[in-house]
């Protein structure tokens, strides 16, 4: 009985008359929901099943959880999310939205919005930008930064009942060997206990709470011009309590998955200056791993289902398993500093570096234009009152960050540094953060000609430099002498620079 009433509020919302349009309804489904298109609105109703993780059995459960998903998501996509409707059978035997008759099924009804404005369809298209992704990586910063605290397993638990989720979803299919099975999760026991105390740490400090807990680029779109997350996991509260960067690791690794691994080095980057959370970013290669092991036994098991697309998705499924196998190979520490003048290209070049660096998703970025700016409380884009620039205030901002160097340093990252790094003391900080460590430590200078350096910083806009010509003509007056570092000439293009400098031993 379940499946015919279900059956019949299919062809209730498949049929244009329910809706009040002559239009076609389009149908999309997913391994657990089916969403009807109707003119300007979106119907999304849960299919009729009983899973491990989500019961969807009786529409009283259907109902509940629409009406939980309703709230959940409301918060991250204001203006998507319209209501709740009730599909009931009338005395008469006909199907009718809120009705008074007996509950058949219950759906979420949404704005519709153009597909291409789905961050996977942008992805595709080629029309993700620096911009767009900044302000994403700041929403989920933001998001996470409110959402509720859970103190129910430690930090430790709560990632290997992951583990062993992913353990059980691989029996579901036979794309891969019992013995490569055993061996992968051999591979995320031994990260799980080489991690054990930190994960345990940031969830006694808070970091596990009520997430997204489905944080990939399908999930999030750009509506009326800003990014917002929807169709989070409201159907069971455990998959989505988690690590919030665990949270993040899901788009990260979408990022990296797809051939954009720069893109998801400027996520993990802006959110970590916005979330202020640098002893968790060691962690993110092996939650991009866990992400990337998720998405291969669940595609594995949708590629069992012998359709057209079976061949499609068993490939599929082999790259998340190559890509989380990739992602937890040990990447020794790293630190590179790139100094030189206002206008030297600093920024860009530490940004085409960065994702080169390190493991996935490459290394963390310390600048000191932001650093200046989040201990000033402003945002990067902010100008600072010349004030700010005094000489004490500058040594503040460099002890400030070989701290922070040296933090992600002893816990395994590595660290791009960005800044002027025109007077000894300052170099001097910042090199001891890698020798104090028995690390390897690269310095590049990037050296142009003043006329150049004048016309970059004069036509610049935007970004966290307040930099001026007056700024720059102090500083070729110091003009920074006995500096070791590598000279570089800063003309060449970016990706010829990068390419230099990735070839340069330490």
């Amino acid at each position: 009985m379940i499946v015919d009433d279900q059956q019949a509020a299919i062809a209730f919302l498949a049929d244009p008359a329910s809706h009040g349009t002559a239009g076609p309804v389009e149908t999309i489904g997913t391994h657990i929901s089916r969403i009807f298109l109707a003119s300007d609105r979106a119907f999304k109703m849960k299919r009729a099943v009983k899973l491990p993780y989500a019961d969807f059995s009786t529409p009283e459960l259907r109902l509940e959880a629409c009406r939980k998903e309703l709230e959940l998501n409301s918060e991250t996509a204001p203006g998507l999310y319209r209501g709740v409707r009730r599909i009931t059978r009338e005395e008469d035997g006909r199907l009718a939205f809120d009705g008074r008759g007996t509950l058949v099924d219950a759906v979420v009804e949404m704005r519709r919005f153009d597909q291409s404005a789905l961050l996977d369809r942008m992805a595709l298209a080629g029309t993700l930008t620096p911009e767009l992704m900044t302000e994403t990586a700041r929403m989920i910063a933001r998001f996470h930064r409110t959402a509720p605290v859970n103190h129910a397993t430690g930090g430790a638990a709560n990632l290997a009942a992951v583990l062993d989720i992913n353990r059980a979803g691989f029996s579901t299919s036979h794309l891969f060997g019992e013995a490569q099975i055993a061996a992968f999760d051999g591979l995320f026991r031994k990260a799980l206990a080489h991690h054990a105390t930190l994960l345990d740490r940031r969830e006694a400090a808070g970091k596990v709470r009520r997430c997204h807990g489905d944080l990939h680029l399908r999930n999030i779109c750009l509506l009326e011009g800003e990014p917002r997350l929807f169709d989070c996991i409201e159907f069971n509260d455990r998959i989505a309590t988690v690590d919030v960067l665990y949270d993040l690791a899901f788009l990260l690794m979408d990022l990296w998955h797809r051939g954009f691994p720069e893109l998801a080095n400027l996520v993990m980057n802006r959110y970590l200056d916005e979330a202020d959370d640098e002893d968790g970013f060691v962690l993110l290669p092996l939650f991009m791993a866990v992400r990337a092991a998720v998405r291969a036994h669940v595609t594995a098991t949708q590629a069992e289902e012998g359709d057209g697309r079976s061949g499609n998705l068993a490939a599929e499924a082999r790259s998340y398993f190559d890509l989380a196998r990739d992602l937890l190979h040990e990447h020794p520490p790293r630190l590179i500093a790139i100094g030189g003048l206002s206008g030297s290209g600093k920024t860009t070049i530490a940004e085409a570096l960065a994702a080169c660096v390190g493991a996935p998703p490459g290394a963390r970025i310390l600048e000191s234009d932001r650093i200046r700016k989040a201990m000033h409380g402003v945002p990067p884009e902010t100008r600072l009152p010349e004030r700010a620039y005094r000489p004490e205030v500058s040594v503040k901002v460099y002890r400030e960050m070989a701290w922070r160097t040296g933090l992600i340093l002893s816990e395994g990252g590595s660290v791009v540094a960005d800044a002027v790094f025109d007077r000894p003391d300052d170099r001097k900080r910042i090199e001891a953060q890698a020798r104090d460590r028995s690390l390897p430590f690269l310095g590049i200078w990037l050296e142009a000609d003043p006329a150049v350096l004048w016309q970059r910083v004069s036509e610049r806009t935007g970004g966290p430099s307040d930099a001026t010509v007056d700024i720059l003509s102090r500083q070729l007056q110091r003009h920074a002498r006995d500096v070791s570092w590598r000279k570089l000439d800063a003309a060449p293009e970016p990706a010829d620079i990068v390419a230099e400098i990735l070839g340069i031993r330490p």
